[in-house]
């Protein structure tokens, strides 16, 4: 049971409302209405223990999966999260995968991202980041066989 000055209170913030909604529109209804349960239910506003707990599940995504970063595709490696922070801000991480160079070709291909590309400077975090891209982006010795010499060809018969 409410107290009668309470009560009183109570009516003319009703009025109140009522009043304001016709002169001001729905927003301010809605804000009138946030004060009115402020007033009369404050204990909503109040940590209580009778709050619902709240059950977060935690997913378990794995970070590498045979050595590679998921989220980025990039090889697991030291400075890693330099070249997650500097490299995939402008661009897709397949830019990295698809190339392979020696620390002086990845030193050429970040110096021409700088001039045409708007890279900022990297400071000291250049050399960590060649570090990285040499280590684990550099030329691979496989690849294509070496061209056929010296071979005695012949024209084939229809």
């Amino acid at each position: 049971m409410q107290e009668p000055e309470e009560q009183g209170s109570i009516i003319k913030i009703e009025r109140s409302i009522k009043h304001l909604t016709r002169a001001y529109g729905s927003l301010m209804f809605l804000v009138l209405v946030v004060i009115y349960i402020q007033f009369k239910h404050p204990e909503i506003w109040t940590a209580s223990e009778k709050a619902i707990p709240v059950v977060q599940e935690e997913l378990e995504v794995p970070e590498f999966e045979n050595g590679i970063h998921v989220e980025s595709g990039l090889k697991e490696g030291e400075h890693l999260q330099l070249i997650i922070a500097n490299c995939t801000s402008c661009h897709s991480a397949k830019m990295i995968t698809q190339n392979r160079a020696t620390r002086e070709g990845w030193l050429h291909m970040i110096e021409w991202m700088q001039e045409t590309q708007s890279l900022w400077e990297l400071g000291d975090n250049e050399a960590l980041i060649l570090d990285y891209l040499a280590a684990n982006y550099a030329p691979e010795k496989k690849g294509r066989r070496a061209p056929l010499m010296n071979i005695d060809w012949y024209e084939l018969e229809n």
